[in-house]
């Protein structure tokens, strides 16, 4: 955060260096003094700081400007900056615009030329009026900000993609926060503007997509190399394991992530059975540790992108983006983990993105306080949402068509639900609908032992079912299973079409799929643990395996 500013404006340019010298003399350490002699320039550099989550501590406007009055600047200015201090620097004859000024823009104070000795005439007035200031002074957020709806699937999207991406960014309701609606009107925002991202520089994006903002954070950079030794695509734990094993043994290697790294994982509010962390981690740590990780060992990284064909030219792979950029490689493994099932039951659809998320516990549970959450399903993730969810919400609770949560939830994490009371575990529930006018409202729930039907007050459903691998994608005939798993290793051998599809002299190694130099592991692996820990493993140990087939090449 750089230092509260004191910025003076006078047409004169002897006085404006005059005031500036003395400003930066007294004040240089604790404040930044700027200045500007034209009142068009200084509403424009305001606009500026404001959006870069500057703060003005005191604005010293002379009176008589050609271009504009000093009152007339001050309106003005303070529509920008309304907590900062106003001098009004005025000649002996100006008092009477001096007093008008107090009424009209509640001057602070208004000060003579000359102000010579300025430690008698100058400091003592500011020193009060910065103190008075500092008082109610509280530092702005320096980042990113981002302003629009609550119930908004592309302001939801922004905020999961920030927050997973590990940026820090400030949320703005564009209807009920104040400095949003200072900030709307400052730079002349429109609801057909919303959601729009304002960077740490000032730049204003209006309903930007995901690959603008990656473009800006530093995330979405071209590629560098003509070949990699191996394209890891996913970045969830098996793919940042990949990459760091490949980068650190002198792989080069490529990291391909069409969300956000840390993958389901990445989203888990507590993990608190991954070895060596007896205090547990958040899923964001975990991440951003791997990030560091694998970056300091040299893999490049790029997000969002998705791939959408691998094609095979003699040894090598040609893996196709989604804005059809082409990358080689000597080996690829594919680490695309799984997708939360989607829920078909009324009204989900309707409603995701505006109260109803599919993960996302981390991302929405600031908008949740003293509110009615529920959150469906019964795993680790589930059980890691509600105890986070808990911190924020009046009430949250889990449904699930079983009993209890005994044969699907860690029984550590049980232990933990059942102690904290603002949690509860609707068993043998389903929902029947979600209803609500712009945003979700309510839930139609139902017992399966009784039948019994009713409607209970919901402010958000968080959904944690199933398990979809992401694998739509992957052609090349490389064989999935009837769920669509990606078969790996000698269980290729039970499918009709295997002795077809692979024709190499050898077996093919543990997680190395039907075409050769293809390598599946974490989630999207049929017969994976579903764990973090087995995932990671996975992950590094292909790696073992890319060297043993480069090796061959």
């Amino acid at each position: 955060m750089g230092l509260p500013i004191i910025f003076s404006i006078d047409d004169d340019l002897q006085v404006l260096r005059a005031i500036s010298r003395d400003l930066k003399t007294h004040y240089r350490d604790k404040y930044r003094v700027m200045s500007t002699a034209l009142a068009s320039e200084a509403l424009e550099s305001l606009l500026e700081l404001q959006n870069k989550g500057e703060e003005i501590a005191i604005f010293i406007s002379d009176q008589r400007m050609p271009e504009m009055q000093g009152v007339d600047f001050l309106e003005q200015a303070i529509k920008l900056f309304p907590y900062a201090k106003r001098v009004l620097l005025t000649a002996y004859s100006d008092t009477d615009a001096a007093i008008k000024a107090i009424n009209d823009v509640q001057l602070d104070y208004y000060l003579m030329k000359p102000w010579d000795p300025p430690e008698e005439k100058l400091y003592p007035a500011i020193d009060e009026l910065l103190n008075d200031w500092q008082g109610n002074y509280r530092p702005a957020f320096k980042g990113i900000k981002i302003i629009g709806y609550q119930f908004s699937p592309k302001s939801h999207e922004i905020k999961d993609f920030l927050a997973g991406n590990l940026v820090p960014y400030l949320w703005i309701d564009a209807n009920s926060n104040d400095l949003g609606k200072q900030i709307i009107a400052t730079n002349n925002l429109k609801p057909i503007d919303f959601p729009t991202v304002i960077f740490d520089d000032g730049t204003v994006l209006k309903t930007p997509t995901l690959i603008d903002i990656a473009s800006r954070i530093g995330l979405n950079s071209s590629v560098k190399l003509p070949i990699y030794d191996v394209v890891i695509i996913g970045a969830g734990p098996a793919g940042l394991a990949a990459s760091v094993y490949g980068a650190s043994e002198g792989l080069s290697t490529l990291l391909i992530e069409r969300k956000a790294p840390g993958g389901q994982a990445g989203t888990s509010s507590r993990i608190e059975n991954y070895l060596g962390f007896p205090a547990g981690l958040s899923g964001t740590d975990l991440t951003r540790r791997a990030i560091t990780q694998a970056t300091r060992f040299g893999t490049e990284f790029i997000s969002p992108q998705f791939v959408k064909e691998i094609k095979l030219k003699d040894q090598y792979k040609t893996i196709v983006l989604g804005d059809d950029t082409e990358i080689n490689a000597k080996a690829v493994v594919i680490t695309t983990g799984v997708d939360y099932r989607k829920l078909e039951t009324p009204g989900i659809e309707e409603f995701t993105g505006k109260g109803i998320y599919y993960g996302a516990a981390s991302t929405e549970a600031p908008t949740c306080g003293e509110k009615e959450v529920f959150i469906l399903g019964g795993g680790n993730s589930a059980g890691q949402a509600a105890m986070y969810l808990s911190k924020f919400a009046r009430m949250v609770y889990v449904i699930v068509r079983k009993n209890d949560l005994s044969s699907s939830m860690s029984s550590y994490l049980i232990d933990q639900i059942n102690n904290t009371p603002n949690i509860e575990v609707l068993g043998c529930t389903e929902i029947l609908e979600a209803t609500g006018d712009d945003h979700l409202e309510c839930l139609k729930l139902v017992d399966l032992n009784t039948s019994e039907e009713r409607v209970a007050k919901a402010d958000a459903l968080f959904i944690f079912i199933g398990a979809k691998p992401y694998t739509d994608w992957v052609g090349l005939e490389i064989i999935k299973n009837n769920k669509g798993f990606i078969e790996t290793g000698r269980e290729m051998s039970s499918y009709s079409n295997y002795k077809q599809l692979w024709k190499k002299s050898r077996d093919p190694f543990l997680l190395e799929t039907s075409s050769p130099g293809i390598f599946a592991a974490g989630d999207v692996r049929a017969g994976a643990m579903n764990r973090v820990t087995s995932a990671v493993g996975e992950g590094s140990m292909a790696i073992s395996f890319v060297h043993q087939y480069l090796n061959e090449q």
